[in-house]
């Protein structure tokens, strides 16, 4: 499968900076970017019918177990940003890289990702390769 040609991999969501995500400078905090993350993960995963609720009644559990965030330049109390969500890998875990602009410039202001693995809910392991569930959601083979 080419994850860049399946439109249903990729989503961009429109995001105003609200005052409590800002410190007395306006500045966002930095732990925000990962809530920023999560919206924009849960619309990404929506797309492919395989969101949070999806992911637990298909009996598996999909915790992070790694993120990384590249701050390029501050984001500002009542800024409008654009957070786009793409998967990237997804045979033997999830990895979705993210990229936030600004929407009035276009200009990049942060990037980063998110690495998720299955964990089977009845026994409590790690699946070393993702469940067929997330193959069928994808409608691929693997």
């Amino acid at each position: 499968m080419n994850l860049d040609s399946d439109p249903r991999l990729s989503v961009d969501i429109d995001l105003t900076i609200p005052f409590h995500d800002a410190d007395a400078m306006g500045v966002v905090w930095h732990g925000n970017y990962f809530r920023y993350f999560e919206v924009a993960r849960e619309a990404l995963l929506k797309q492919f019918d395989y969101g949070y609720r999806q992911m637990r009644d298909s009996g598996y559990a999909w915790p992070i177990i790694d993120t990384r965030v590249k701050y390029i330049s501050p984001l500002h109390f009542e800024q409008q940003v654009r957070v786009n969500a793409r998967l990237t890998e997804y045979e033997n875990r999830l990895r979705i890289d993210y990229t936030l602009f600004d929407s009035a410039s276009g200009k990049k202001t942060t990037k980063g990702y998110t690495i998720q693995v299955a964990v089977n809910e009845q026994n409590g392991e790690m699946c070393f390769v993702s469940p067929q569930i997330l193959f069928d959601k994808l409608g691929i083979q693997p």
